[in-house]
């Protein structure tokens, strides 16, 4: 990837498909539940417009022109005021284990931090065990069970940190 321009940057309409694409082919790849999921939420087709709140954001890794990864953070529902989820944040195989997960994640972590919020939570799935990696390594703990009402029923780690 020496020869390659990579930019990390606000998600712009145009990016809306290609980041849809990205997110429905790490499912496929893994075999992960498409109920109660990412995969089958309303808004993975429009991450612009699901997005533009002012104390939401979404990145995207754009590595020579193309959408190859992202993530963003929201208010979580039912506790907007506090705390935000770490949501969406996939990668394509060519960028896995090059470093831009971290990078994603702690932006997004100061992100909120810079936002307000008082606690970071997120979400995801056993077999996605390099982003559970991430997210120990950055001082989350693990949680009984789920926070506010992200509707993601199949997820079945749920983790916090305050910040």
């Amino acid at each position: 990837m020496s020869n390659t321009t990579i930019e990390i940057r606000e998600i712009q309409p145009q990016d809306n498909p290609q980041i849809e694409a990205v997110i429905r082919e790490v499912f496929i790849e893994y075999n992960l539940p498409l109920v109660g999921t990412a995969y089958e939420d309303a808004e993975t087709p429009k991450m612009f417009q699901a997005y533009a709140d002012p104390k939401s954001v979404y990145y995207v890794v754009v590595v020579d022109g193309k959408v190859e990864g992202g993530g963003g953070l929201k208010p979580l529902r039912g506790m907007e005021e506090v705390v935000f989820e770490i949501q969406k944040m996939y990668f394509s195989n060519r960028l896995r284990g090059k470093g831009f997960g971290k990078k994603l994640f702690l932006k997004c972590l100061e992100k909120g931090k810079s936002l307000g919020f008082k606690k970071a939570y997120l979400e995801t799935i056993p077999v996605l065990k390099e982003a559970i990696h991430i997210y120990e390594a950055n001082g989350f703990k693990h949680l009984d069970g789920p926070l506010g009402s992200t509707g993601h029923f199949s997820c079945g780690i749920w983790m916090s940190k305050n910040i």
